[in-house]
C-alpha cells in the first residue's frame, strides 16, 4: 500500500484533512475516518483516479462532516495531559532534570529528561506498562481456558483492539492499558479463547462467558470510549 501527502479538500461541509492511499487488493474507492490524526483516508484500487475518490468524498460530505465533528478532542503526549491507566486518569508531569524515563508517583506520571523526549518517552511508558499488565491477563486466563499462545505482541493496531493469528500469536492494542480492567479482561478473554476455536461460534463465545462476565459491559464501554482511546497522544508524533 504506497500513501501520497495528504491534502486540505474543500466540501460541501467544509474543508478536511485527506490522506491518499492506493491499495492493490482494494476492489473499490472507499474512505473512513483516521480518530487518530483526524484525517479522510481515502483508498484507491490500483487502476482508479483520484478523480472517482474526490466524488466519494463529495458524495458523503455530509457524514465526512458529522464524523469529524463527533471526534473527541485530541489528548497530545505534553506536561499537564491527563492519561488514565486501568481506567484511572493520571496528569503527566515533567521532570526535566529526572532520569529514568517514566514512572508513577504520588497520583502522576513522572516523565524525565528534554522536553523533546517528553511524548516518546510517555509512549514507551504506557506501551511498557501495556506489555507487563496485559500479558498478565493473558497468562491468567490461559491457563484458566488450559491453553497457550506462542507469543504475546502489544502493538498499535488500527481496526482491532487484539487478535490471534494461526500460528497462535496474540496481538492486543496498548491503548488497551487505558481502559478499565474488565475492558482488558474483556479482550484477553476473547483472543484467548480463539486458542482453542479459530471461529464465533457457540463453543467459542460460551468459553468467553466462562474466562469473564463482562463481554457485553466492555463491548459498550468499546463502542462508547473506544475513539476517545484513539485519540489520546494524536498530535504527538508517528505512533507505532
Amino acid at each position: 500500500m504506497e500513501t501520497r501527502e495528504s491534502e486540505i479538500v474543500a466540501l460541501p461541509g467544509g474543508a478536511a484533512q485527506v490522506a491518499w492511499r492506493r491499495n492493490a487488493r482494494a476492489r473499490r474507492v472507499s474512505l473512513r475516518i483516521d480518530a487518530r490524526t483526524g484525517m479522510v483516508v481515502v483508498t484507491l484500487p490500483a487502476r482508479t483516479g483520484r478523480r472517482a475518490g474526490l466524488a466519494l468524498l463529495t458524495e458523503h460530505a455530509g457524514w465526512v462532516a458529522e464524523r469529524l465533528e463527533a471526534l473527541p478532542c485530541a489528548v497530545p503526549f505534553a506536561p499537564g495531559a491527563r492519561v488514565p491507566i486501568d481506567g484511572v486518569e493520571y496528569p503527566a508531569c515533567h521532570a526535566p532534570e529526572g532520569r529514568g524515563g517514566a514512572w508513577i508517583e504520588d497520583g502522576e506520571i513522572v516523565v524525565s529528561g528534554g522536553a523533546a523526549f517528553f511524548a516518546r518517552r510517555l509512549r514507551d511508558f504506557l506501551r511498557a506498562e501495556a506489555r507487563l499488565r496485559l500479558g498478565r491477563r493473558v497468562a491468567a486466563m490461559a491457563a484458566r481456558a488450559g491453553v497457550r499462545p506462542s507469543r504475546l505482541l502489544v502493538k498499535d493496531t488500527l481496526s482491532r483492539w487484539g487478535s490471534c493469528a494461526a500460528d497462535r500469536t496474540i496481538a492486543l492494542s496498548w491503548r488497551l492499558v487505558m481502559a478499565p480492567p474488565f475492558v482488558q479482561d474483556y479482550v484477553a478473554a476473547h483472543e484467548v479463547a480463539h486458542l482453542r476455536h479459530m471461529n464465533h461460534g457457540p463453543a467459542f463465545w460460551a468459553l468467553v462467558a466462562r474466562l469473564t462476565p463482562h463481554r457485553a459491559a466492555a463491548q459498550a464501554w468499546l463502542g462508547a470510549q473506544g475513539t476517545r482511546l484513539q485519540r489520546i497522544g494524536a498530535g504527538s508524533g508517528t505512533v507505532s
